[in-house]
């Protein structure tokens, strides 16, 4: 792709507004073409006007379009809707005129691959095949497909079986029956051994004698059955794979798979009986994920000799993560050994996290950040300035259109080279679009770039409400960075609105309770007003908390309710309580706030000396019941 390409001139932007909105709607005669023509954005109208008119359209000039607009979104939306409009009319030649390899969607991918039977027979069974294995029900546009390849041998009874057993994991029982229909009546024995397995599980001890000649039927009956039956029943999944593993034809990775399940869901849903045999397998398998999720059950019950056990045996990569050298050093400290849980903490210190200045607070020193600010030259910005992309992104934003800004943007960033992202974030920063500049910096690896990362944005609202409400603006700031990555549009898939993501309910109960208006979701977007709102949220948590922030950051992300619950397990230190979160997100989330809200405060004092994460209080509480109501 070519970023350096600038476009004509820009034409008068309330008539590409105008004409974009009767594209839309498809009210061609109010598009007046002279009038836009050469305008930045003319290629978001004629991309309606083209899409109208297919598939009659020869793929020349979608072709042709593609080739102009590729390095905007738009030629990858216009492929995939050209692609859908061939392949509904059977114009499978210009679909594949079209195409520069398979689509995204598995609709396309299915009229893709329908194209492809009578002119690359091979590449079609190949990815026909990978659409069929799949353990939910697919597009009806896939089915011509699936059939030519079952009639000609590029789906097999081994397919069919294996799509079954697919499904079964899946809980799609009827897919299930549906598969079942079309095994030959070779498979019957395999197919009513499935059938007595799912009302007993027990029924798997005959399936070695019973499919001793389809191994590969066999392995996958035993894969499925042990996928079912550990999150069903983790206690009986035991029982049995102790009496099948010596027996059952599975390959090492099969066994490390099963194994690996076992001692998972063992430990999630807290089966005391499996706990012996689950250590053992940890200690065998040596994943990450065990060994993390065993040391947080170790650290709950608070036994210091066996948090040390299990962060030793991580790899060391893993094992020098702050986190775990935080606990490591907390456990070492428990058990007596001042000097190595001082080593353990310097360590953890080093490192920019919540539990590397957890560590730092232990050691009484300033957080480290890591931070390094990139110079970029005045002329590279300039010269970004004139890139096409931006240059759209630029007018889509002054028409009002900051969802395809945003599209314009991550193509961009997605596409440009390395070398391009730093000048792209600068630029972004500049411009004040600061979920754009995060998003670059991200992407392209900046990590110490905590200017572009952690952008101040919005400052002067964040002061005002912060001073207002007796809130710290830089805890106010981290929970919109963590929330919305400072994007005012931002819109959760529950529903959450704004930088501070407010759900609509909690912004008409605030409202109320303020005296003001609530004029409905639409206003959320609004940065004063959703800072206004959201500021008073979480003052009214603190206070629900007895002003302890970690409390009610919990609660603002979870809800009071899990927050008492979690509280109602202590009283807990601190770091003990916050380990204890069940919620992952939440979890995550607690941490990640505390530490921005230090990041946030260092870029603008300049310094982390003098600075916190958490109060006296916050840091010596007991975390308990008597924090709630």
């Amino acid at each position: 792709m070519t970023l350096l390409t600038a476009l004509p001139g820009q034409a008068d932007d309330t008539e590409l507004r105008q004409a974009l909105n009767a594209a839309r709607h498809q009210q061609w005669n109010r598009i007046n073409h002279a009038e836009i023509a050469d305008h930045v954005l003319e290629g978001y109208v004629e991309y309606h006007e083209l899409k109208s008119r297919l598939p009659g359209v020869d793929p020349a000039a979608v072709n042709e379009y593609l080739h102009r607009f590729n390095d905007s979104p738009l030629s990858a939306w216009m492929r995939g809707v050209a692609q859908s409009a061939y392949g509904r009319a059977g114009r499978f030649d210009a679909l594949l005129a079209v195409s520069d390899g398979p689509p995204d969607s598995t609709e396309r991918q299915c009229w893709f691959y329908r194209a492809l039977l009578d002119r690359d027979p091979e590449r079609a069974a190949m990815g026909g095949r990978r659409l069929w294995l799949n353990g939910h029900s697919r597009p009806d546009v896939c089915n011509p497909l699936f059939d030519r390849l079952r009639a000609n041998g590029g789906i097999d009874a081994d397919d069919i079986w294996a799509r079954m057993l697919m499904a079964w994991k899946a809980e799609n029982d009827s897919l299930v029956s549906y598969l079942e229909k079309m095994l030959p009546d070779s498979w019957q024995t395999a197919s009513n051994l499935l059938d007595r397995i799912r009302q007993n599980p027990e029924a798997l001890l005959s399936a070695t004698h019973q499919l001793e000649h389809n191994d590969s039927a066999a392995s996958t009956l035993y894969t499925a059955t042990f996928y079912r039956l550990t999150r069903d029943d983790p206690a009986q999944a035991l029982e049995l794979w102790q009496r099948v593993d010596s027996t059952a034809p599975l390959s090492g990775e099969q066994r490390h798979e099963i194994e690996h399940d076992l001692a998972f869901y063992s430990m999630v849903r807290h089966v005391n009986e499996n706990a012996n045999w689950t250590d053992t397998a940890i200690t065998r398998l040596g994943d990450q994920d065990l060994l993390e999720l065993r040391t947080r059950h170790a650290l709950v019950e608070q036994h210091w000799g066996s948090v040390v056990k299990w962060i030793e045996q991580m790899a060391p990569d893993e094992r020098r993560d702050a986190q775990w050298q935080y606990w490591l050093g907390r456990a070492r400290q428990q058990l007596g050994d001042t000097a190595s849980s001082q080593q353990a903490w310097q360590v953890a210190a080093s490192q920019r996290s919540f539990f590397g200045f957890l560590a730092a607070d232990r050691l009484s020193q300033p957080y480290e950040l890591h931070g390094q600010k990139l110079t970029i030259a005045p002329s590279d910005l300039q010269d970004a300035a004139q890139l096409g992309p931006i240059r759209r992104v630029r007018a889509l934003y002054r028409i009002d259109e900051p969802g395809l800004a945003r599209a314009e943007w991550y193509y961009l960033i997605r596409h440009a080279a390395d070398a391009q992202i730093p000048t792209l974030a600068q630029y972004a920063l500049n411009q004040h679009w600061y979920d754009l500049a995060i998003y670059a910096a991200i992407h392209g690896d900046q990590w110490n770039s905590l200017n572009w990362r952690f952008p101040v944005a919005f400052e002067q609202q964040f002061e005002h409400w912060g001073n207002q409400r007796d809130i710290d603006p830089w805890l106010l700031m981290g929970v919109a960075r963590r929330e919305s990555s400072f994007n005012p549009q931002a819109q959760s898939p529950v529903g959450a609105r704004g930088l501070m993501q407010l759900m609509p309910g909690t912004a008409a109960h605030v409202s109320r309770q303020l005296g003001i208006d609530y004029t409905g979701v639409d206003s959320l977007e609004q940065v004063d007003h959703n800072i206004r709102l959201g500021s008073a949220y979480l003052k009214q948590l603190i206070k629900r908390y007895q002003g302890n922030r970690v409390a009610a950051i919990a609660a603002y992300n979870a809800g009071p309710g899990n927050a008492d619950r979690w509280l109602a397990r202590g009283p807990l230190p601190l770091d003990l309580f916050v380990e204890s979160i069940t919620y992952s997100e939440t979890r995550a989330y607690v941490k990640a706030v505390l530490s921005y809200r230090v990041i946030f405060a260092a870029e603008h004092k300049g310094t982390t000396k003098g600075i916190s994460m958490l109060t006296p209080n916050e840091r010596d509480a007991r975390y308990g019941v008597t924090m709630t109501p």
